[in-house]
């Protein structure tokens, strides 16, 4: 282990214990044919049909060269979404494909996303956090807890921790709950230095890592964040793919259905 990285880690760790509130959310950066733009020109362009592409997330390189030019607007990497539009040419070809007819196929189920899903029991997993400790599910029995897959890389998932504590760990510390936050195929030392901003800005969460995707694979595929609730019998309760407006609100809603009478 880097000894700076844990050093730090455990400065980060201490402050936040003397900290009363998570800091404000990040905010994405939006980028339109290479200049910065706003949520309401993406909807313009939505209802248009001019959006071709768009990628959340840039590499540390993308994210340096956008800094030559935008400076201190460009935030992290991981709140930088470039939009690619479709010329007029384009649009008009890509409008003559959307209006051909097409064979009726039923849409993909939402469980295809889901090894486990609701009202199975929970796959048994020893996870190793990031302190050195280790924590195994079925030691937690007769608690509730709520297993959350992220990555480092992955914005959405970071937006989404950004607003836990104050919606899912401060209403129920008082009860026997635990969060679990596993980073899926990252190294210990990637998501150190993650953790060390998080915990900076509040996030004083259980962060263990899957490096090998052992436990993603046990319990399922495609995107982050998913969020599995486990009640106090091991058991499956709810399921979510994603940081939706009002998931984290259904899941504190769903966390009270367990809670004792």
């Amino acid at each position: 282990m880097n000894k700076i990285i844990y050093f730090l880690l455990l400065i980060t760790t201490q402050s936040f214990y003397g900290q009363d509130k998570v800091a404000k959310k990040p905010e994405n950066v939006i980028i339109i044919n290479n200049e910065i733009s706003s949520m309401e020109k993406v909807e313009q362009y939505a209802n248009e049909g001019f959006i071709k592409s768009m990628s959340k997330g840039v590499s540390e390189n993308e994210r340096n060269e956008l800094f030559k030019k935008f400076g201190d607007k460009i935030g992290d990497k991981e709140f930088i979404i470039i939009i690619s539009l479709f010329t007029e040419k384009e649009k008009i070809e890509n409008d003559k494909k959307n209006d051909e007819p097409f064979e009726n196929i039923e849409s993909t189920k939402k469980n295809d996303e889901y090894i486990l899903n609701v009202n199975d029991l929970a796959k048994d997993f020893t996870l190793k956090l990031i302190d050195g400790k280790e924590v195994k599910l079925s030691d937690l029995k007769g608690k509730i807890v709520l297993v959350n897959f992220w990555a480092t890389w992955c914005g959405p998932c970071l937006m989404e921790f950004y607003d836990i504590p104050t919606k899912i760990i401060e209403p129920f510390k008082n009860n026997d709950f635990v969060f679990l936050a596993i980073s899926k195929g990252e190294s210990k030392e990637t998501v150190l230095k993650k953790v060390i901003k998080l915990r900076k800005d509040g996030m004083n969460f259980n962060f263990g890592i899957d490096p090998n995707e052992k436990i993603w694979n046990e319990y399922a595929t495609k995107s982050i964040p998913k969020n599995f609730l486990i009640d106090q019998n091991g058991i499956i309760k709810y399921v979510s793919t994603g940081n939706a407006e009002g998931n984290l609100e259904n899941i504190a809603n769903e966390i009270r259905k367990l809670l004792p009478k």
